[in-house]
């Protein structure tokens, strides 16, 4: 399909996704949030995505000027209607691709930038980059799934200073508290997050998936669980020819080529 919000690109096995809206910081107006569930909801053959920004910023928030259900500021029932039926999905589709997911964090996360990045597998962020949530400063509370995915990765102390301080966190800081993968010189982020997501995109698909799904089991269940998932994780993946492969180039002492299958 084509997109007037994101630019789609895809290189062998490879999905980019560059948020284009450049003059706006990237701030997310519904049919953005669409486009990216667009784009994830049929990944095709993709076993990698790249999530980036144009221009200075990742994603400022959500454009409430542009908000077709109607502005948070305007209508009470607006903001709910726009996660509901835009901005939530898509952050969820992001968040259980069945490949794994980089952020290029380029410059301002704010808002529902903020939770589409912490959605990827992998947060790389350029050092002048910043994580915001700053709704406390309109009387507002954080969205897009930010409460969980901020609890779940920095704990409840660090969760509510971001939240109730509204304070900037930058990259060096993020990644100190494990809230993301690696803070990196401004000029080579988006290389470096390309050479990690190429990589991915070159690994054991089927494994990754599973992967993905036992850690969400992990943060929501308890050991049972856990062990129920790993053993039917493992059933799956060591049926794949992924597998297979891999095991012969350990035997063969070589790089296992693994097909995603």
């Amino acid at each position: 399909m084509s997109y007037e919000t994101i630019i789609v690109e895809r290189e062998g096995p490879l999905l980019t996704i560059t948020l284009n809206r450049p003059e706006r910081l990237n701030a997310m107006p519904p049919q953005m949030a669409d486009e990216i569930g667009a784009a994830f909801y049929d990944l095709g053959d993709a076993r990698a995505v790249l999530i980036t920004g144009a221009g200075k910023g990742f994603c400022s928030g959500a454009d409430l000027a542009a908000r077709g259900e109607g502005s948070a500021l305007q209508n009470k029932g607006g903001s709910h209607r726009a996660l509901q039926n835009h901005y939530n999905p898509a952050v969820n589709l992001v968040l259980r691709a069945p490949v794994p997911v980089v952020c290029a964090v380029n410059g301002p996360a704010a808002g529902v930038g903020c939770s589409l990045a912490l959605a990827g597998d992998f947060v790389l962020a350029g050092k002048s980059a910043y994580f915001l949530q700053a709704f406390v400063n309109i009387g507002l509370v954080p969205d897009g799934g930010s409460t969980w995915l901020l609890s779940r990765a920095i704990g409840r102390a660090r969760a509510t200073r971001m939240m109730m301080l509204g304070e900037k966190i930058g990259a060096e800081q993020a990644e100190e508290w494990g809230l993301i993968y690696k803070a990196c010189d401004d000029d080579t982020l988006l290389a470096e997050a390309k050479a990690l997501a190429e990589k991915l995109a070159n690994g054991p698909t089927l494994a990754y998936a599973t992967m993905k799904r036992n850690i969400a089991t992990a943060m929501d269940g308890n050991i049972t669980e856990v062990f129920l998932a790993e053993a039917e994780g493992q059933r799956i993946a060591g049926a794949s020819q992924d597998a297979m492969e891999g095991g012969m180039a350990f035997l063969q002492k070589r790089k296992a080529e693994f097909k995603g299958c």
